[in-house]
């Protein structure tokens, strides 16, 4: 049911209309974001081409707290007014970022990292965090992407219980 290999040699369209199929797949009748989180985070990085990293950042009300990914080790926290993350949060809308060098105050996780696209979630009005993928090659993602890796999101914030929403992380 799950395929990667073949994506690859996919037109772009063709990529992420199996990516939501298969995403669809593995979180149909599951509600828990930390387990359709990880699943979304293997699918992506196992299917897609020139990524190095993918995965979510969690809002916890004050900034934005590590969640399930793939890729190397990543920055823990990010603050609102940090990095593609920090505006994707902020403004609420997608960063698409083909040379991430260029972009003001960006944050060096990995410094193989060269082009990142960061999809803000928003949930019945509120912030949860945001969906953050990265590639080695600068200009890698374009508005397909945007629109793939938003679709995918949506997918995502579908299979969260309206009543039962992200819970906030509580500092210790």
């Amino acid at each position: 049911m799950f395929s990667s290999s073949s994506l690859a040699d996919l037109p772009k369209s063709a990529q992420y209309a199996s990516l939501l199929e298969q995403a669809q797949a593995l979180m149909s009748g599951e509600s828990n974001h930390i387990a359709n989180a990880a699943n979304m985070s293997a699918l992506v990085m196992a299917s897609l081409p020139e990524l190095n990293w993918a995965g979510f950042y969690f809002y916890d009300g004050e900034e934005l707290v590590l969640g399930p990914f793939q890729g190397k080790p990543a920055c823990l926290r990010i603050a609102l007014n940090r990095g593609v993350c920090g505006a994707a949060a902020t403004s609420r809308q997608t960063q698409l970022v083909p040379d991430v060098h260029v972009f003001p105050g960006h944050i060096a996780c990995d410094a193989a990292s060269r082009a990142e696209i960061v999809v803000p979630l928003i949930h019945t009005g509120q912030l949860l965090g945001v969906w953050d993928v990265d590639s080695p090659v600068a200009g890698r993602f374009d508005e397909e992407d945007q629109r793939g890796m938003q679709a995918l999101c949506n997918l995502f914030l579908q299979t969260l219980k309206v009543s039962a929403p992200i819970p906030e992380y509580t500092k210790s």
